[in-house]
């Protein structure tokens, strides 16, 4: 007999894939490689891509939380066989950023310190994805409100870190817009509509990479740069859920513009 809350995932399970998503960024720092430069000439620019063993054990955690949050799912009783792929967005670019500063970050007390918060993030993710596959469970409306704020909150970390960790502008364009497409797509598939939002996501992408490609070579510290295009994110983000639930345009404006001024004022501030 299943005795456990409804709506919860099975605790064997979230344990299990946790330890294997964690064990992964734990054998980086045991296992020593050397590092290797993919580089390609064309004319005019030279682009080299360091590659190391945390590279790959940081895409692999990647894979591994997709295909373990498809199997921490199947045990859901309103799935019915249904489709994951929703769920595995956020879980995946939280791996993903969680390895970012684990990567940086050399063997310390602060790495044990994000090594324990990148633990309680994943784990907090993992059962707020389960609990949203269920629209009616009981800790629904507070598990969409986590994913949201914890969406935003991802997306300016991976953001900050990039910068601190001084990557190459071809490489953090497409890593933007990568991220800050998936974050809006997720959460704008969150107001319960059967429906992607793949135009207005892409559009979000678009404009947070435009805005982070301009403000790259600015002087202004990593934390100013990633609340710069975190700003946009959350107000367009905003906007689109606005209109599409048919608010005015000169309503909808109001509360991006707000989040906007916030953000932007709030980078301004830090360098004062």
């Amino acid at each position: 007999m299943n005795d456990r809350p409804r709506g919860l995932p099975d605790a064997d399970r979230l344990g299990v894939l946790t330890a294997t998503v964690l064990l992964t960024y734990a054998l980086t720092r045991i296992v020593q490689s050397p590092e290797f430069q993919l580089s390609v000439q064309l004319p005019g620019f030279y682009f080299a891509f360091p590659f190391t063993l945390g590279t790959v054990m940081t895409l692999l955690a990647a894979g591994l939380t997709a295909t373990g949050m498809d199997w921490l799912l199947r045990s859901h009783p309103s799935l019915k066989g249904g489709p994951t792929v929703e769920h595995w967005m956020l879980p995946t670019l939280t791996t993903l950023v969680v390895g970012a500063p684990l990567s940086i970050l050399p063997v310390s007390n602060a790495w044990w310190l994000a090594f324990l918060i990148g633990a309680l993030l994943l784990v907090l993710v993992f059962v707020a994805e389960y609990v949203v596959v269920d629209a009616s469970a009981p800790n629904y409306s507070m598990a969409r409100a986590g994913l949201t704020a914890l969406s935003y909150a991802l997306f300016l970390i991976l953001a900050t870190a990039l910068q601190y960790a001084g990557a190459r502008l071809f490489l953090l364009i497409p890593a933007l817009f990568a991220s800050a497409a998936l974050v809006a797509l997720r959460i704008l598939h969150l107001d319960g509509a059967d429906r992607w939002d793949f135009p207005w996501a892409a559009g979000i992408g678009l404009i947070c990479a435009q805005i982070g490609a301009g403000l790259h070579y600015w002087p202004i510290a990593p934390l100013q740069w990633g609340l710069a295009v975190t700003g946009p994110l959350y107000a367009l983000t905003l906007l689109c859920a606005s209109l599409t639930e048919g608010i005015p345009l000169r309503r909808a404006r109001l509360g991006p513009g707000l989040v906007l001024l916030a953000t932007w004022g709030t980078a301004i501030l830090l360098g004062l």
